[in-house]
């Protein structure tokens, strides 16, 4: 008689599995480690038990980092290494396939870990494509997109998978970095996926094509952040170069890059007034090129941002024909002299002067060299002599680097000029000049220089000079530079203002590198030491252009010697600015790098949430009917509910370009608009907001930007998904602003102007009569009969909002060429021949000769804000006549 024992039979797998689960809720992980290591060797078909075990695990549970099936599962891997016979080998085929079918089912979990131990254990890998492919597409059908995706890399399947179907619902979650990872190594899908990228930044694609593709994304407002144009050209230049893919198949990409780097240039140059006309040309030629839409977007900046004869200039440089020119530029263009045709500017190079006006001097640091202390090095024989002076022991030598700006079309640029400071003369290795750069002596001397531990190397921010130094010789990164007796005075810097910032926790906050503030960078600290900031005009200079003017080489030489006065000064009194008497004790190790950027993402992130959070938020925050109004988008307080309300008048705003259908709806009720357009920096409402005194209305990302270059309650962001109208009902609420009917159309829905000159309807007859615009057939009659008809409705008579606006005299107009004295010209083109019989009055804008006449327009206004209009009795009466307010054409 034979006796089968329980050992025999092998234990439970059930059993194992509610011993190991009592030991889990008890969290004695060391007892859960020795009972998971004997369990498994009495089991009688491990891998199938180890299956059913993690088929009934629980899943995530409160407090846990891991699950117990993830537990479980590094246990056996562990366990399995020592017992090598276990494997799919021992079953059949057909037991195999099935033991693989069911692991395959636990494949949703994204830990590493986890699908990397089923997939090792179980050998998934060779299991039949077919089937891999089904079940990847059924997590991706349960919009688990990310395992999906995940999945098909662990199985190497991303060419068997929709590159498009896998990677969008990716990259609209906010996971490129995933789906980057699924086009890895596969050069085809790489292309596909950045050009499906540059797809989307054509001025012309749609949100709603993704819609449709995928109906099941759900593209909140948040998710379709992820899909602007400017955060995708950054995707798309980034994986460029990652992927080493041909510019050209990233055409509408490079061409926002461009267009952006064309604002960013006229915001510098016409806004800010921070760089010179000579660098501004050079950088504009290169932003520019030959690309004709950009040519037709300079010139157009250039009417509204500078004159019309700049304008004009440029359009006959690029030659841009005329079909394509704003309004005035071909009329200028005839009128300027042959002379005033072309672009000039005088040669600076020559004539400047290198010692400068005192009040420049007294504004800006200045180094305290004459200019024959500066000694350019472009020979083998000139870098020579500069070796015998730099390469002594004991040295102390200021370094910085110049390369010509591209914008963020090219990541990293070429070194065009080093500027190397000792005490008492600074040398420029020109690295632009002809077959230098490669010479074999140039590139030693740099490897001596950075490699040598006697010589003390100042700089700061040195990791972008390395960057750029490395892009100009690659044979260092084959041979990599050794990098000896660095001193980096950002590191420095960080340590100084978190040390002034401990020591006046309950004093004013100090600014720490980086944030909100009129000097930056090396500026600041250069300030803070020596008592006067760096002049940073030069700054964005085209450093590949020879001759190099002085002022530019004044700039070059000052932010090197800088680094030598600031280390002087630090040196001989580190304890008054919280630093160690060992100035090169302070670490700049790539640790504290990687927590500094680790700190760096942290605040990035919890900015972006807690923008989400006032995005989503905002339409609520701003209605005045919120019971805790402080906790408002809107930083300051608002006016009390028990103030008397304001006039529109008493509200001066500016639009930002997303919220222009807002800023027509608020000037319709009379407050005073500026609206940014399309082509407008953000910062262009700071700016505006400053100098005019007026509160910011923006929404989404440029909120956080904006808010903190205004004082507190000077910028308001919005719900971009409200309907404009509603948008400005709950400004209107907010501020407390009440307009009446007298306040509609008081204010020039064109131009934002509140000045108006009334024109009869004989003098309009005259004016389209001059112009042409007026046929003679029969018109008197049939407007001497429409006369007679209207008579009992209509006198000529100023509109209901006569009080609300200025007026002109009529005589103040130009009678030939009917233009205002601003250079106008009334907009004769807009008034229908078919209307005069019945209009005896018109207005016009003197600002921008728009012509407005008494219309139904009105009525659709008052209806629209009715819950935020005043309206009186006597209101009520005449808005009952059927024809009474201004009519905009």
């Amino acid at each position: 008689m034979s006796h089968t024992t329980p050992e025999a039979s092998g234990l439970d797998p059930a059993m194992l599995r509610d011993q190991l689960f009592d030991l889990w809720n008890q969290k004695d992980l060391q007892m859960l480690h020795l009972a998971a290591l004997q369990g498994f060797s009495k089991l009688s078909e491990p891998l199938e038990a180890l299956l059913t075990i993690l088929e009934s695990c629980p899943g995530k549970q409160k407090g846990r980092s891991h699950t117990l099936g993830h537990h479980i599962l590094m246990e056996f891997q562990t366990w399995i290494k020592e017992h090598p016979q276990v494997n799919l080998s021992s079953v059949s085929e057909q037991q195999a396939v099935a033991l693989q079918r069911r692991a395959l089912n636990l494949l949703t979990d994204t830990q590493p870990n986890f699908v990397d131990s089923l997939i090792n254990i179980y050998q998934l890998n060779s299991l039949d494509p077919a089937i891999l492919r089904l079940h990847i597409t059924g997590l991706h059908a349960l919009s688990c997109y990310k395992e999906a995706a995940t999945l098909g890399i662990k199985l190497n399947l991303q060419e068997e998978l929709n590159m498009e179907e896998m990677c969008v619902p990716l990259i609209v979650q906010d996971k490129m970095s995933v789906a980057v990872s699924f086009v890895s190594g596969y050069s085809h899908l790489e292309e596909r996926l950045v050009k499906l990228l540059d797809s989307w930044c054509h001025p012309s694609f749609c949100v709603e094509e993704l819609n449709s593709q995928f109906p099941r994304l759900n593209l909140t407002k948040q998710r379709m952040e992820q899909i602007q144009p400017k955060m995708l050209t950054k995707h798309v230049l980034r994986l460029m170069e990652k992927f080493k893919i041909d510019k050209g198949l990233c055409p509408n990409a490079l061409h926002k890059r461009r267009l952006d780097s064309l604002r960013f240039l006229m915001y510098k140059r016409f806004v800010e007034k921070g760089m010179t006309e000579e660098n501004w040309i050079d950088h504009v030629q290169y932003v520019v090129a030959d690309d004709l839409e950009l040519q037709i977007h300079l010139v157009e900046m250039l009417v509204k941002y500078s004159c019309l004869r700049k304008a004009s200039q440029w359009s006959l440089r690029y030659n841009i024909p005329r079909n394509r020119l704003p309004c005035g530029v071909w009329e200028t263009q005839q009128s300027l002299p042959r002379a005033l045709q072309q672009i000039s500017l005088s040669d600076t190079a020559e004539t400047e002067e290198w010692e400068l006006a005192q009040s420049h001097c007294g504004k800006f640091y200045q180094v305290p060299l004459t200019k024959y202390k500066v000694h350019f090095v472009d020979t083998p024989e000139a870098l020579e002599r500069c070796q015998s002076i730099l390469l002594k022991e004991g040295v102390v030598v200021g370094v910085d680097m110049e390369w010509q700006p591209t914008f963020g079309c090219i990541s990293t640029q070429q070194v065009a000029l080093i500027q190397l400071a000792v005490s008492d003369q600074v040398f420029l290795i020109d690295l632009c000049a002809r077959r230098f750069c490669e010479h074999p002596e140039t590139i030693r001397f740099i490897r001596s220089l950075f490699s040598q531990q006697s010589v003390l190397k100042l700089g700061y921010g040195m990791a972008g000079d390395l960057k750029c130094l490395l892009a100009t010789w690659p044979q260092l990164q084959e041979d990599p530079l050794k990098m000896e007796g660095m001193l980096d005075l950002l590191s420095i810097h960080k340590k100084i203002q978190h040390s002034a910032l401990s020591r006046t926790q309950n004093g004013p906050k100090e600014v720490l590198v980086g944030e909100d503030c009129a000097e930056k960078g090396l500026s600041l600290l250069v300030q803070q030491v020596l008592g006067r900031p760096l002049d940073k005009t030069e700054q964005m200079s085209n450093w590949e252009k020879r001759p190099l003017r002085i002022s530019q080489i004044r700039y070059a030489v000052a932010d090197a010697y800088c680094l030598l006065e600031v280390y002087s000064v630090l040196s001989r009194n580190p304890a008054s600015f919280g630093l160690p008497d060992d100035l090169r004790s302070i670490s700049s190790s790539q640790s504290e790098m990687s927590r500094d950027k680790k700190l760096k993402e942290k605040k990035d992130k919890q900015t972006k949430q807690t923008l989400e959070k006032e995005e989503c938020q905002g339409a609520q925050r701003v209605s005045p009917s919120r019971s805790d109004p402080e906790k408002g988008v809107l930083y300051g307080e608002k006016p009390s509910e028990d103030s008397p309300p304001l006039p529109p008048q008493q509200l001066r705003v500016v639009c930002d370009n997303m919220l222009q259908g807002l800023g027509r709806y608020l000037r319709c009720l009379g407050v005073d608009v500026v609206m940014l357009e399309n082509t407008d920096d953000h910062r262009v409402a700071a700016k505006l907001a400053q100098a005019e005194g007026r509160v910011i209305l923006t929404c989404g990302q440029p909120f956080q930007t904006l808010r903190s270059q205004v004082a507190e309650g000077r910028c308001l962001s919005l719900d971009c998904s409200e309907k404009a109208r509603d948008q400005a009902v709950r400004v209107l609420k907010h501020f407390n602003i009440q307009p009446t009917p007298s306040d509609i159309f008081s204010r020039c829905q064109a131009c934002n102007s509140d000045q108006y000159v009334a024109v009869p309807r004989d003098d309009m007859v005259g004016m389209l009569k001059k112009k042409g615009l007026l046929p003679d057939q029969d018109n008197t009659d049939l407007m001497h009969q429409e006369e007679e008809k209207h008579d009992d409705i209509l006198t000529p008579k100023l509109p209901r909002y006569a009080l609300q606006c200025r007026w002109a005299s009529l005589s103040g107009l130009d009678p030939d060429t009917l233009t205002f004295p601003g250079g106008a010209p009334i907009q004769l083109h807009t008034v229908p021949p078919t209307l005069l019989p019945r209009i005896p009055l018109f207005y016009v804008c003197t600002r921008c000769g728009k012509v407005f006449w008494e219309g139904s327009h009105f009525g659709r206004v008052l209806s629209m804000f009715q819950e935020v209009l005043h309206i009186s009795d006597e209101d009520n009466e005449s808005a009952a006549v059927p024809i009474t307010a201004a009519q905009q054409n």
